[in-house]
């Protein structure tokens, strides 16, 4: 789940302390609190990947949001969405997923919804445990798959594999932004301008804010104990325009073309970037 507007979080206190240092408004973790935080971004991953497995046919995306309660209820975690309300939201977020279908880019709402064949869906989910937060978000088809949806959800896949790659102590956050965003353009696909991905740690929203297009060797330079979603928002048209649903939280592509969306919460480290929210491969 991306805001719309900046975040800024204070520097810590009381007896978390010592756990971390802080560069302006940016908490450098330890290496044991990353490791707290890769506790938290496996029960993200065993909730994406249980829906994953429930999503099928027929099947609702309230169900699939009871799929993921299910999850974060037996690892004893909470949801940093459900009750979320950011300055644009014009109610609090009711779910525990973002359940964002075919134009749909992200921040959908889970409905009753039932999936049909041939529907491209993105789910973004998030759990706070121990102190700490973890986000990431997956895209997928159900049914008989479109190859052109195929070809978009492998794209954003590359640009997400790309901005981890470019997550790595002396680069910046222009070099992910233009790795993301290179792969992104190069496949002929749209951006949505003002989306992309944040710092994460106590809560889900930390700076800095992590564009998914930029300028290579600009922006905040990369330390060891940095730690970020990088998320990738890609528009099959090309196209870069999107609008709110009426619900005030979907963001839908303007020409109705297809969307997807892939998260993970990557810690920079001195032996490169680890994804702290990895998963079964389905």
């Amino acid at each position: 789940m991306r805001t719309m507007t900046p975040i800024l979080i204070p520097p810590p206190s009381g007896p978390h302390l010592n756990t971390g240092i802080v560069i302006g408004m940016v908490e450098l973790k330890t290496d044991k609190s990353i490791d707290a935080m890769y506790v938290t971004g496996q029960v993200v991953g065993q909730a994406l990947t249980a829906v994953r497995k429930a999503a099928d046919v027929g099947v609702s995306l309230l169900e699939l949001d009871e799929v993921a309660r299910e999850v974060l209820r037996g690892a004893g975690a909470t949801s940093p969405f459900l009750g979320y309300r950011p300055s644009f939201a014009p109610t609090p977020f009711p779910a525990v997923i973002c359940a964002s279908v075919n134009d749909a880019i992200v921040h959908g709402i889970p409905t009753g919804y039932r999936l049909r064949d041939g529907d491209l869906v993105s789910i973004d989910c998030g759990a706070e445990l121990g102190g700490w937060a973890g986000d990431s978000a997956i895209s997928f088809t159900v049914g008989r798959a479109r190859p052109e949806d195929v070809a978009l959800i492998e794209t954003t896949e590359r640009a997400l594999a790309a901005g981890i790659g470019a997550a790595v102590v002396g680069n910046r956050i222009g070099d992910i932004a233009h790795a993301i965003g290179s792969v992104c353009r190069s496949a002929g696909y749209g951006v949505p301008d003002g989306f992309g991905g944040h710092g994460i740690g106590r809560k889900m929203h930390e700076d800095p804010g992590v564009p998914n297009e930029g300028r290579p060797g600009r922006g905040m330079p990369l330390r060891r104990g940095m730690v970020l979603a990088i998320e990738p928002m890609v528009i099959a048209s090309g196209r870069d325009g999107y609008h709110a649903a009426p619900d005030g939280w979907t963001l839908c592509t303007n020409d109705g073309s297809r969307a997807a969306h892939a998260e993970h919460t990557v810690a920079i480290t001195d032996a490169g970037p680890r994804i702290l929210t990895a998963r079964e491969t389905l």
